[in-house]
């Protein structure tokens, strides 16, 4: 009778399908960035002329996987080529919709063409938008055209994805278009839906942010040869303090830093996998959540880096219909000749001014006929190579709507904004019609900064015009000494159209002067 009793009840236990050995596969993408085609990898020494990334290698690799499996992305689909831009984030919402996607967080950059267009996107989605930390500032209550979090159910299995914007939100979009939203912390919020989805009993919970692992983490190829110092600095932001304070949530996956974790970062104190995906769907991130054969419960997960190569992969013809379709009338406008460069003008290896960066300020200030210009470093999305170049070569560099302000700066008033874009020997701006010349302290802090115009040293008292750009005159990362300057204007026209004008005026190009950060011993 014990026989017949364990055998049935082995049997029960066999055939119950929530019981069975299950693995579910996540794949992630971030900060796809508009970037839906494959491209040859012009930055890898070993694979240069070799093709990688796009949506096409995406889909084709996707179809190839065993398990069930799921697709998530952590924002900033569109902002970056011509592709993204002329269509407003249309063409990455047909794309991902084409393949499939369950879910996606709002980055920074899908507020660039207001919130309105943001509405657009998401009706169009056959996928929810996620942002639990989102609220509307006269009510307090979530926008109503996203939700905190969904619930995909996937192999007989509940998974619970929370969506979380970096707070960095309000100033890295034009702060105007978001004026009216507030962005609370992080961590709190996190834990508060964790809280929440725990309710509804999921077999998984996985955190989706739109903000990266924490101070120290730059690009790398591997995670695994980094020393993590676990220290305030290092836990006061991103997504380790969610991972730790979001009790019950099993996976967290990052975005906006650009950068990619191979195997991912297993957390020890919070037994969480936190993960990261890299920067223009050159790789994606395969999470698999694995759960007991006997139990049926959350197990665990592990995580690597998928690069897309796509002699590798294959590309999906299906997609590539789909972005020639889009890509017609961008094309016929991205081809249109502009000039061309004797040299290559790309990033400095310094991280301070570099020759794309002169080259661009330079132009601002030719332009708007003022003494000095200011850039963000991070809006140069792009460098320009020697030869020919077209109107998508200068839409690369420049991707952002922005527009030239123009204002009456102070000496103190540009020493302070310097300071402001001074972070451990590396520059946040670029800068033209002055030289910066700083120290730096045995612990990397910037001190001893000097400024010169013309082999003169800037007094606090000197005045001078400045243009720079409408973001980060309107208070963007960095840009808050510009709200002391005055006789701000905001010209209106885009800074791509005077970069086009100043191309075609000054054709061919020739390399700027430099250095203009100089480090003094």
């Amino acid at each position: 009778m014990k026989k017949t009793l364990i055998l049935l009840t082995f049997l029960t236990l066999a055939v119950r399908p929530d019981l069975s050995a299950v693995t579910i596969s996540v794949y992630h993408t971030s900060d796809v960035h508009g970037w839906y085609s494959s491209r040859t990898a012009t930055w890898s020494k070993e694979n240069s002329t070799r093709s990688i990334g796009g949506f096409p290698a995406l889909s084709s690799l996707i179809k190839q996987e065993k398990n069930p499996y799921i697709l998530l992305d952590s924002g900033d689909t569109f902002q970056g080529t011509p592709e993204g831009n002329l269509t407003k984030g249309m063409a990455s919402v047909s794309l991902m919709n084409q393949l499939g996607y369950s879910a996606a967080c709002v980055g920074n950059h899908e507020y660039d063409y207001s919130e309105d267009n943001l509405k657009f996107l998401v009706s169009s989605s056959s996928f929810p938008w996620l942002g639990a930390n989102i609220y509307v500032k006269d009510t307090g209550k979530e926008p109503s055209y996203l939700k905190p979090y969904t619930i995909v159910e996937k192999a007989g299995k509940k998974i619970a994805i929370i969506g979380i914007a970096g707070r960095h939100t309000a100033t890295s979009t034009l702060p105007l278009h978001v004026k009216h939203l507030g962005f609370k912390n992080e961590a709190e919020e996190a834990t508060k839906w964790t809280e929440e989805v725990k309710k509804l009993n999921p077999d998984a919970i996985i955190i989706l942010a739109h903000l990266g692992f924490g101070a120290s983490v730059g690009p790398m190829i591997d995670i695994s040869t980094w020393t993590f110092t676990d220290t305030e600095e290092e836990t006061a932001s991103g997504t380790l303090p969610i991972a730790r304070a979001a009790k019950g949530a099993n996976v967290v996956i990052g975005g906006h830093n650009h950068v990619g974790l191979m195997k991912g970062y297993l957390d020890k104190q919070s037994g969480v996998l936190i993960a990261e995906s890299y920067y223009g769907l050159t790789d994606v991130s395969r999470i698999d959540l694995e759960f007991d054969d006997t139990t049926g419960k959350f197990k665990g997960a592990r995580d690597e880096i998928v690069p897309l190569w796509t002699d590798t992969t294959g590309e999906d013809p299906e997609v590539i219909e789909t972005i020639k379709k889009f890509s017609v009338s961008v094309e016929k406008e991205m081809d249109k000749f502009l000039g061309s460069s004797e040299v290559d003008l790309g990033i400095a290896a310094a991280g301070l001014d570099s020759p794309i960066g002169n080259w661009m300020t330079d132009a601002m200030r030719r332009q708007a006929g003022t003494d000095m210009a200011f850039q963000n470093t991070a809006g140069i999305r792009s460098v320009l190579t020697k030869g020919t170049l077209k109107m998508r070569d200068i839409y690369q560099v420049m991707p952002f709507e922005n527009t030239l302000v123009k204002l009456k700066m102070t000496g103190t008033n540009i020493k302070k904004l310097i300071r402001d874009n001074m972070r451990g020997g590396r520059a946040k701006i670029q800068i033209s019609g002055l030289t910066v010349k700083f120290k730096l302290s045995p612990e990397d802090k910037v001190t001893d900064i000097t400024l010169e115009k013309d082999e003169k040293v800037i007094t606090d008292g000197d005045e001078f015009t400045v243009v720079t750009n409408n973001y980060l005159a309107g208070g963007g990362s960095g840009g808050r000494a510009f709200n002391e300057g005055k006789e701000l204007t905001d010209t209106m026209l885009p800074v791509r159209e005077y970069l086009i004008k100043d191309l075609k005026e000054t054709s061919p190009l020739k390399m700027p002067a430099g250095p203009r950060f100089i480090k003094l011993d």
